[in-house]
């Protein structure tokens, strides 16, 4: 029997577009905003469950319906670092052409955040945690980073299933007016973001490129302490669709 689990998950995760899921909190997020979650393995069924009931109730009918127990040494065949809540996944992401439309939907409610060749998983995670809670329409990534990861997927708690999550080059960017994150920019708080804006992040030691630069119809500063060199991706993220967020009505 456990044979034929593992078996069944080596295909899943061979199945285009197929994500890992590394731990209770990317799988609870993807089952609440309708991921296609396809295969869920935990060490502790009951436990698994109990924990779904204490923290998400709203997903434990499909949990009970999906998680399979596997012997832990047999788990960690497929995950050698496992999750302390001891459960492992996987989903299948939305695929290009339904992120694209969402991003692509006009008027647009709220803002898409663009990262520009971002380096670090971790920190890409934290933006796309902080564009769901904030309920930006996506996050679009340039570069060579795949902002799919599973590492960016731990460190995005699995809410890139909240928001629409896409890699694409400069010419592909969605329309809306394009506001670049730069030392050289008007001070933030003069110029407030529009709903349906595009706000750009470039890397912590770089910056922004002068081709997206060139692209942008308002250039953008935080204001820093003197000696100060950057603030880290998210922070200035979580700053601009804040500034975005405060100019809003309430209600």
């Amino acid at each position: 029997m456990d044979d034929e689990v593992l078996r069944a998950w080596r295909a899943a995760e061979r199945e285009p577009g197929a994500v890992l899921l590394d731990g209770f909190h990317p799988l609870k997020h993807a089952l609440r905003f309708g991921g296609d979650v396809r295969r869920v393995l935990t060490a502790d069924r009951a436990a698994l469950l109990a924990l779904a009931g204490e923290l998400a109730p709203d997903v434990a009918p499909a949990l009970d319906a999906l998680a399979v127990e596997l012997p832990e040494d047999r788990l960690r065949t497929l995950a050698p670092r496992l999750h302390p809540t001891g459960v492992v996944a996987l989903a299948a992401r939305p695929s290009v052409g339904a992120n694209l439309a969402a991003l692509a939907r006009r008027p647009r409610p709220a803002p898409v955040v663009l990262l520009e060749n971002p380096r670090n998983l971790g920190n890409v995670g934290a933006v796309i945690r902080l564009a769901a809670g904030f309920g930006a329409t996506g996050v679009v990534t340039t570069g060579d980073l795949d902002p799919w990861h599973p590492t960016v997927l731990r460190g995005s708690a699995g809410l890139h299933f909240a928001t629409a999550v896409e890699r694409l080059v400069l010419p592909e960017l969605p329309a809306g007016p394009l506001y670049v994150l730069d030392p050289e920019g008007a001070d933030i708080r003069t110029l407030p973001f529009p709903d349906d804006a595009l706000l750009a992040f470039g890397t912590e030691r770089h910056g922004v490129s002068a081709e997206l630069k060139a692209r942008a119809d308002h250039l953008v500063s935080v204001p820093m302490q003197p000696g100060v060199s950057s603030f880290n991706l998210a922070t200035s993220v979580a700053m601009g669709l804040f500034h975005w967020m405060s100019s809003k009505p309430r209600g």
